[in-house]
């Protein structure tokens, strides 16, 4: 059997389920899960595998591209690293392509070895997945490929704590083939290994500061609203880093992220009004609204479907910020799934034979896929979405919570 238990699994990612409540646990650790849960029923461990994943291809009518830049903020400090010069971010753009690229041409590089070889270790999934297979994960992008004519929305993606961009990419290339530019962006010093360029791996500092030092999440939450901003800024600005920027349609901006990155989407909505539209998957709130709310701008949240992000569950910041959101807003769960299921986990535990959520992984990712994509068609296409006014059969997994 493989040494890796669930609890191992999401241990580093669950700093959403660390709530900003009273509670005795260390700011990493995860509790049992109970009887009945998703988590206690989860399947045993499958047989692992010794090729390279490859991700679930993507579902739109465009072929997809992507683009890898390393931005420096040099108008402010690092907050985790005193010696740092400036704020460093990495980030990849997806985006639709105007035609695919030829068979065996090739893709786009899931991530680097010493960067999943750090989170394999962080996030206890070390020895059971190689971190070259992990980095070989196949993508369905292609570096620089020609973008499609249009102009398509943009997406900011921003992952779960301790772990990097890479994690979304399912997510990212979807959108991207449905119409959406999509940013994904790496947060320096908040991931375990995220690599820029000059050979260096930049390690999470900021997991020793909120663990040992007591610095609040909330500062991780106000951190990524500023290096959302200066994304903004250098992709959609008046000189570009991105030579396809053009592509994009300034005037309707939307952003998801996964536990705190999905946390952080309010927290850059309140303070940045360039975006319009805003998922929360699975992350706790570390900031309340102002009085003004998000004014009116559309909010949605997607977690697992059990005693946290239920109403009246443990993540009491869900109950908290639902009256605050003053726009078109939803509050969905997901039967099957845990904190990991919102972004690309599931794929890597089902492919490498760890104990994962009852939900399969394919149809987990379709799941966050279609509601996603339906909610940002809805807010920033303008394309009414009917999947969102309520329950659907062909989604059962999906429960709909203090509808209109």
């Amino acid at each position: 059997m493989i040494p890796v238990t669930r609890t191992a699994a999401i241990a580093v990612l669950a700093c959403a389920l660390v709530l900003p409540v009273a509670v005795t646990a260390p700011a990493h650790a995860v509790p049992k899960a109970p009887a009945g849960s998703v988590a206690a029923t989860a399947p045993p461990a499958g047989t692992p595998r010794s090729t390279a994943l490859e991700l679930p291809r993507p579902t739109g009518k465009y072929a997809v591209g992507s683009s890898v830049h390393h931005l420096v903020d040099r108008s402010r400090k690092d907050p985790w690293e005193p010696a740092a010069e400036a704020r460093e971010l990495m980030a990849t753009v997806h985006y639709p392509a105007a035609r695919p690229g030829p068979p065996g041409a090739r893709t786009t590089a899931y991530g680097t070895v010493d960067e999943a070889r750090a989170m394999l270790k962080g996030i206890g999934f070390d020895p059971a997945v190689p971190a070259e297979l992990l980095a070989a994960t196949r993508t369905h992008s292609r570096p620089g490929a020609l973008p499609a004519r249009g102009r398509f929305p943009l997406v900011v993606l921003s992952p779960g704590f301790s772990v990097p961009r890479y994690t979304m990419t399912a997510l990212a290339e979807d959108l991207a083939s449905r119409g959406h530019v999509t940013v994904s962006v790496d947060h320096a010093y908040e991931s375990f290994g995220l690599s820029v360029p000059g050979g260096r791996l930049l390690t999470c500092k900021a997991c020793t500061a909120l663990d040992v030092d007591g610095v609040p999440a909330s500062v991780v939450t106000a951190t990524r609203a500023k290096d959302v901003s200066y994304v903004l800024d250098r992709i959609t600005g008046r000189h570009p880093v991105w030579k396809h920027s053009g592509m994009i349609d300034r005037k309707r901006i939307g952003m998801a992220g996964h536990s705190i990155g999905g946390a952080s989407a309010a927290t850059a909505m309140v303070n940045d009004r360039r975006v319009l539209a805003g998922i929360n998957m699975d992350g706790a709130f570390w900031d309340d609204l102002p009085p003004t709310g998000l004014n009116g701008r559309p909010f949605m949240m997607m977690g697992t479907d059990d005693n946290v992000h239920r109403p009246g569950g443990i993540d009491t910041t869900w109950d908290r910020m639902w009256p605050s959101l003053d726009g078109w807003k939803r509050w969905l769960t997901v039967a099957g799934t845990d904190h990991g299921a919102f972004a690309d986990f599931p794929l890597i535990e089902e492919h490498f034979g760890l104990p994962r959520a009852p939900l399969p992984a394919a149809r987990s990712v379709e799941v966050v896929r279609t509601y996603a994509a339906a909610f940002f068609d809805e807010h920033l296409k303008r394309k009414p979405q009917p999947l969102l006014a309520g329950p659907t059969p062909a989604n059962p997994e999906v429960n709909f919570h203090h509808l209109p």
